[in-house]
């Protein structure tokens, strides 16, 4: 039978081992707090109840305990001869060493805010919290009020008395190291919807807007808009369609041929008629604008506001409250002469009250004013919206008072583009 060999390590440590670890844990003490009124209508009726015996509030739950008011109208010492009434917070559950903090308080019914409280909230515990040690335990007074001196007090009023308690449940937990940790990424779930949209599968319903089809889910349709919700699942809606036309998806004050002149380069394009329901969807299932640039083929700061034109009307139409801020972000971040007048009139058909008045007071400027009422959107302006004139000319009033004191200081600008010594002032696209 052969003999195997037993190797011993050695029992000292290598010059190589790392030092002892070490770790830490924290102990944490503290109370879960919360509070009750209790109102006790009647009091008069109440006297005579008997010494010993109690009114008592609804319970209420603090640090995963029942409490409960108890007020003794007739005191709850036989030895006072109901001299005084008594107040006491019970523990109203089961529990065994319930450590908690406690403040009960007779308020005040004048206004003046004197009330009576006894509290151990915000004051050092010599033998701290106090502990319950069952259902029914009790802490408070015997002697919380002399009867006599509390009938003639603005404590009571009414015949009502009013008794707010708070109690703050000592909580203790051990708290040692972190020995993982998980990054949670963020939400997906707009990408989720917009590969389905991308994808073309599980399509129930058509658009069709100026002779172009786009295919949409209704359910997601119907999450996302009021509007398409009731049009699709309402007590009104087709049961068998399965196209949608869509009116007036491109009304004539988005038909912008001339958008102005830029750097000197003349852009006479317009936003194709594709792109509105485009992004419009694309919001719808993405939760985000898409790319303005590439979604209208114009390379310049236009594409974003011509498309916000587009968009804020349609989420407007469609009750979709978040594009609808987006877009008007996005116009008054770009007002400009070429475009101001369209957008005021935007924001007029479509009650955005905040991108109107950035609008009004840039038109109204000076240096503004007469370039603006020479672009195609002013026309549209004073043809759609007439009433906004009005407001238009007010601003112009309150610039021009202003204007007028300025001009004292040698700084006034004219209404044709020129300052006070007959310099050009350049226009602001």
């Amino acid at each position: 039978m052969g003999m195997g060999r037993v190797c011993r390590g050695s029992s000292k440590p290598s010059s190589s081992s790392s030092s002892p670890s070490m770790t830490t844990s924290t102990s944490l003490t503290e109370t879960v707090n919360g509070s009750h009124q209790f109102k006790i209508n009647g009091y008069s009726l109440s006297k005579g109840l008997g010494i010993g015996k109690y009114i008592a509030s609804d319970t209420f739950m603090v640090g995963g305990y029942d409490w409960a008011i108890y007020f003794y109208p007739d005191g709850k010492s036989i030895e006072d001869n109901a001299t005084y009434v008594s107040l006491f917070i019970a523990l109203a559950s089961e529990g065994t060493d319930v450590r908690a903090l406690f403040e009960l308080t007779l308020l005040d019914q004048s206004g003046k805010e004197r009330h009576k409280v006894h509290s151990h909230f915000g004051r050092t515990l010599e033998s701290g919290p106090y502990t319950l040690k069952y259902r029914g335990s009790m802490w408070g007074y015997k002697r919380f009020f002399k009867r006599t001196a509390l009938e003639t007090s603005d404590y009571l009023k009414d015949d009502c008395l009013s008794v707010h308690c708070s109690v703050g449940v000592v909580r203790s937990r051990t708290e040692g190291p972190k020995i993982y940790s998980i990054t949670v990424p963020s939400s997906d779930i707009g990408q989720n919807f917009g590969q389905i949209l991308e994808s073309g599968k599980g399509t129930d319903v058509n658009f069709e807007v100026d002779g172009e089809i786009f295919a949409a889910h209704k359910l997601v349709l119907a999450a996302r808009s009021p509007v398409f919700r009731a049009q699709l699942f309402g007590p009104m809606k087709d049961r068998n369609a399965q196209c949608i036309k869509v009116e007036d998806m491109e009304a004539p004050v988005f038909k912008v041929s001339n958008c102005g002149a830029i750097e000197d380069d003349y852009i006479s394009t317009s936003v194709k008629p594709e792109c509105s329901p485009k992004a419009l969807l694309h919001f719808i299932y993405w939760d985000d604008l898409p790319d303005m640039q590439a979604l209208t083929g114009l390379n310049s700061k236009w594409a974003s506001t011509l498309m916000a034109q587009h968009l804020l009307a349609a989420a407007d139409r469609y009750g979709l409250e978040r594009l609808r801020l987006l877009s008007e972000a996005i116009l008054c971040d770009d007002v400009a002469i070429n475009t101001v007048a369209t957008t005021l009139a935007l924001a007029e058909q479509h009650h955005c009250f905040q991108l109107k008045s950035v609008c009004l007071k840039f038109v109204a400027l000076p240096e503004n004013l007469r370039a603006v009422m020479q672009t195609d959107g002013f026309e549209y302006l004073k043809e759609s919206c007439p009433s906004v004139l009005t407001e238009l000319l007010e601003y112009v009033v309150k610039i021009g008072e202003h204007s007028i004191i300025a001009c004292r200081n040698g700084n006034e600008v004219m209404l044709d583009g020129s300052d006070v010594n007959g310099r050009r002032v350049k226009q602001r696209i």
